[in-house]
């Protein structure tokens, strides 16, 4: 007990911790109330060891000591949580790895907005205040053939916003087939109930009929909705009522129809091999009032949610106070101008957008890169290690197109010693972490959303270990 309260004694105050020459270096650095806190903490723990009784050496108690620890404390602190990392994973649009890479074209736009003021509402040939989506409206008018377009922060507030706006207080009706969850628990129904609307369900999980549409609408129906069912397929014995139908039932009963494409895409992926997504444009010409699809998906542009459609309705949906809260900000809207201009100008567009880009590639850029690949990862990793060339299938992710996969190459791993989920995590410590994906007793690093081959070379941060080495020599 006695000796506890000598050590308490000993340990230095805040304020000549402050005062000491390294204390002093932090305060020229950082903010005085952040190195105090920082100071605090570090003689709290000290304290509470002592207490508990813990062999705390007298060095641990100097001044210097104690203020090294803060450093490196502060050090840690300073680094950002969202840090790059390498996706080998083989689903392109990877929700947990923020979906969608921006252009070139995007990213200088977000420096530049973020760096500078801006006319974000601003009408400069008025000089007074000016509508902030203006900037993109034009855009998705001249891609889309639409009367009238907007933007908000994702594509679960754009069909909150819609249901909102045409449906309030009345009923919705939707198939039953459609009613879909999508990635981070979001449901149709959950964000029709939010929207203050009533949802009134027809036909069956597998099969719906123009009729069942027909026998629900009743004075309380506001609109008809339809829900792309992009991360799932019912296959075998199933009917379901197309977007033209179901305009056709709208038109009969002067009921306006919304269609959630969810991904929708500008071009038609069929072109390149792929499967074709719905083709956004292709639906306006079917007459929906009002369409709404993502930023960040197969677009390959910023997270949004982006609505366009019918002038009348698109009018209401802006006057709704619940936009100003689902609003974009100047970052979104830059990179958004940004991307769909690649769209209307690029001649290549699938070499301007890096998401279009992955989906495009072919086999043989593939394997050429992964034989390069192959004898600088083993030197990487040692005589211990199996690696190869393998045929595989990556997918689009977040999403879309769920059961269709895309032939791909990945480079295989395999450690008598060490099993591939070991591998994985090794991986994943890398300097940045290299994420891949574990197939049975083997570590998977797909190629397809790799340009440049030097990402997967593992750097361990260990002068033994790192023998990264330059690729194409």
């Amino acid at each position: 007990m006695e000796q506890a309260k000598n050590l308490l004694r000993e340990l230095p105050s805040v304020d000549r911790l402050l005062k000491h020459p390294k204390g002093e270096s932090l305060l020229a650095r950082f903010n005085r109330d952040y190195v105090t806190q920082k100071c605090r903490e570090s003689l709290d723990e000290l304290r509470a060891a002592i207490r508990q009784g813990e062999t705390v050496p007298a060095r641990n108690l100097a001044e210097e000591t104690i203020l090294d620890r803060i450093e490196n404390r502060i050090a840690l602190e300073i680094e950002p949580k969202l840090i790059r990392v390498i996706n080998a994973t083989g689903t392109v649009l990877h929700t947990n790895l923020g979906r969608a890479l921006l252009p070139a074209a995007a990213v200088e736009a977000l420096c530049r907005v973020g760096s500078n003021p801006v006319n974000l509402e601003y009408d400069l040939s008025k000089g007074s205040r000016g509508k902030r989506e203006q900037i993109i409206e034009e855009l998705l008018l001249d891609l889309t053939g639409a009367e009238a377009a907007t933007a908000v922060n994702n594509n679960a507030a754009a069909v909150l916003l819609g249901l909102n706006t045409l449906a309030e207080g009345k009923e919705v009706i939707v198939s039953r087939g459609e009613l879909i969850e999508i990635g981070g628990s979001f449901r149709i129904p959950e964000i029709m109930a939010k929207s203050g609307a009533t949802l009134k369900e027809v036909g069956t999980t597998n099969r719906t009929h123009p009729q069942d549409y027909e026998k629900a609408i009743s004075a309380r129906t506001a609109l008809l909705l339809k829900v792309h069912t992009s991360n799932y397929r019912i296959v075998g014995f199933s009917a379901e009522v197309g977007l033209a139908g179901l305009v056709a039932i709208g038109k009969k009963h002067k009921i306006p129809v919304m269609e959630d494409l969810g991904s929708g895409a500008f071009i038609d992926l069929s072109q390149y091999g792929l499967p074709k997504e719905p083709v956004v444009a292709e639906r306006i010409r079917l007459g929906p009032d009002v369409v709404t699809f993502s930023g960040d998906k197969i677009l390959g542009g910023p997270q949004a949610g982006l609505i366009i459609g019918k002038k009348s309705w698109l009018s209401r949906m802006n006057q709704n106070p619940l936009k100003r809260a689902l609003r974009c900000g100047k970052l979104t809207l830059a990179a958004l101008e940004a991307t769909l201009k690649l769209y209307l100008q690029s001649a290549r567009i699938t070499d301007a957008i890096p998401t279009l880009k992955a989906f495009t590639r072919s086999l043989e850029e593939m394997e050429e890169m992964g034989k390069k690949l192959l004898p600088h990862l083993q030197s990487a990793l040692g005589a211990g290690f199996q690696i190869a060339l393998e045929d595989s299938a990556s997918q689009v992710g977040s999403g879309a197109l769920p059961t269709e996969e895309i032939p791909t190459k990945v480079i295989s791993i395999r450690q008598d010693r060490t099993g591939a989920e070991r591998i994985a995590e090794m991986f994943r410590k890398a300097k940045p972490p290299i994420l891949g994906r574990v197939k049975e007793d083997r570590f998977l690093l797909d190629l397809r959303t790799i340009f440049d081959p030097e990402d997967l070379i593992p750097n361990f941060e260990n002068p033994i270990q790192n023998l990264k080495s330059k690729i194409g020599n």
